[in-house]
């Protein structure tokens, strides 16, 4: 039986030719992914004023773990900045602290916020929490480090796509559950919340090839769960099963129409409106998955990376003099 998809956003189409598509990862696909070159991040500094540092935090078990720190050049440091703690994608299996960096750049040029990458471990290596463990132990050494940094603890802002996105709303979780420390927003692009992988869009992108597909997302989740059963999952890894969604700082949420994780992320803002939370929820018809951080220059990711600067804009209260 043929299942209907929504058709892809012409541009996106035509770009999308070109590019070699696959629907099923494994180990050994994995293993040469892993092996093809890091995002050039001298290229996209370049042009760029900024201040870049590089330091390594432990996490709970000891392990390093790298974060990147950029910083707009020769501007006020009376002035706190805003701050954008970024997550990066690849489906919790691949990527590095570098990869979709020129999303958080973008504000970096507009808000002169401060962006902090971390480079969290990956799956299959690290599994069950391990990873949105190591992304909290980087938030918190922002925190703890923000008058150094030059950042507003009060203008933190945690982001991420696809895999990141789902890190950033477990971070956002438990920071709630912990108290600490404070976040003005969460920014969740495309992001991978539910483990389950039992939507009617997951369904809708399995059996094709495509970027992201439902048989590599249940290999992405394999990979970090393991062998643990649908009841053993913690809300801070799959963000989709937790029971209360209340008490969040406001959220953007984005996605595809042509994508896996379109009805998992509508859900998402769904249950927080519900929760009495603020929710900002965008489905880019046409838009498959990670559609503006792989062609940037389409006019719907123009207009997708345009929408969520404006937000930003919206949403970050006012310096707070720190």
């Amino acid at each position: 039986m043929t299942t209907a998809r929504p058709a892809l956003d012409p541009e996106l189409r035509e770009l999308l030719a070109d590019m070699p598509l696959m629907s099923q990862l494994s180990p050994e696909v994995l293993a040469q992914l892993r092996r093809l070159p890091s995002t050039p991040i001298e290229s996209l500094l370049a042009h760029r004023h900024v201040d870049r540092r590089e330091v390594t935090v432990p996490a709970k078990d000891g392990a390093p773990i790298p974060l990147s720190v950029f910083s707009p050049a020769n501007t006020d440091r009376t002035t706190a900045a805003p701050c954008v703690y970024w997550m990066h994608g690849g489906g919790m299996v691949m990527g590095d602290r570098f990869s979709q960096i020129d999303i958080p750049l973008e504000w970096l040029d507009e808000f002169g916020a401060v962006v902090v990458s971390v480079d969290y471990r990956l799956a299959p290596e690290a599994t069950g929490t391990a990873l949105v463990e190591d992304c909290y132990q980087g938030l918190l050494w922002v925190a703890e480090h923000s008058a150094e940094l030059g950042i507003d603890p009060t203008r933190i802002v945690v982001a991420g796509a696809s895999a990141g996105g789902g890190l950033a709303a477990g971070v956002t979780l438990l920071t709630r559950d912990l108290g600490t420390p404070a976040i003005a927003a969460q920014m969740l692009i495309c992001p991978m919340l539910d483990h389950r992988n039992t939507s009617t869009s997951s369904r809708q992108y399995s059996g094709v090839p495509g970027v992201w597909t439902g048989e590599m997302n249940e290999f992405g989740w394999r990979s970090v769960l393991g062998e643990l059963a649908d009841g053993e999952v913690s809300a801070y890894i799959s963000p989709a099963v937790a029971n209360d969604l209340s008490g969040l700082p406001t959220t953007y949420v984005d996605t595809g129409s042509a994508e896996v994780f379109r009805d998992e992320d509508a859900d998402y803002a769904t249950r927080i409106w519900a929760a009495g939370g603020q929710a900002e929820l965008h489905i880019w018809a046409g838009g498959f998955h990670g559609f503006d951080a792989l062609y940037p220059q389409a006019h719907i990711s123009t207009t997708a990376r345009r929408t969520r600067t404006a937000w930003l804009a919206r949403v970050l209260p006012p310096n707070s003099g720190a």
